[in-house]
């Protein structure tokens, strides 16, 4: 059933330089800024704002006509309600009440990297066998692909989530302005901020939860 009311979402924003701004595209993003730097503060509310995000981006890469971008929207949502159940679920969490973070093992990389890589390989020939899903069926696959790991690492609060994003943005960049989405590339470029904000954070976070503890002194004559 169609929205009318809703049909403006896939209307021009504004223009500049050139390039035409929709409405979906940009407010879709502007809620992804949101949740990564929800993500950032390990607040479980980065999920909902992920969810909503792709809600909204799917009307924008389906009026761009891009079918993996559609996609990798739809599993977005997937995922998000996927972390959010596993962020409520309070089995890792710090003693600030936020979520536990920390690197993955070698292992958890190692099967992080090998599914990324084969999930890619499948997507890839996928949109090259089926070039209606994709115009540049690669860069998507590898989008797509490196989101959800991406997301995959954040519900289980490891830092290497951030590594995740950083990669998908070296691609994501180009991938949106030639795309005709304009500010999904802008908001690309923001993301590389949060990110390596975000990563920084982490990073000290999970260094001082894996170090040893030091025992406090014992003062003679104070009590037991």
């Amino acid at each position: 059933m169609n929205a009318p009311h809703l049909d403006w979402l896939n209307g021009e924003a504004f223009a500049a330089f050139g390039q035409h701004i929709m409405w979906s595209d940009m407010i879709g993003n502007s809620i992804g800024l949101v949740a990564l730097a929800l993500g950032w503060r390990r607040s479980v509310w980065t999920w909902p704002a992920q969810f909503l995000s792709g809600l909204i981006l799917v009307g924008a890469y389906a009026s761009a006509q891009l079918s993996g971008g559609v996609g990798k929207q739809l599993l977005v949502i997937a995922v998000a309600l996927w972390g959010w159940h596993q962020w409520t679920r309070g089995t890792r969490k710090a003693q600030d009440g936020s979520i536990a973070v920390r690197f993955a093992t070698w292992k958890e990389r190692g099967l992080l990297l090998g599914a990324t890589a084969v999930g890619t390989l499948a997507v890839g020939a996928l949109f090259t066998a089926v070039p209606d899903l994709s115009w540049n069926p690669w860069p998507d696959a590898y989008i797509f692909v490196g989101t959800l790991a991406a997301m995959v690492a954040q519900a289980r609060g490891l830092v290497e989530f951030w590594f995740a994003w950083l990669l998908v943005d070296i691609v994501g960049v180009p991938l949106a302005f030639s795309s005709g989405l304009a500010f999904s590339g802008l908001v690309y470029v923001v993301y590389l901020a949060l990110v390596l904000w975000g990563l920084r954070d982490w990073w000290q976070r999970s260094r001082a939860a894996a170090a040893p503890q030091q025992p406090q002194p014992v003062i003679e004559g104070a009590p037991a």
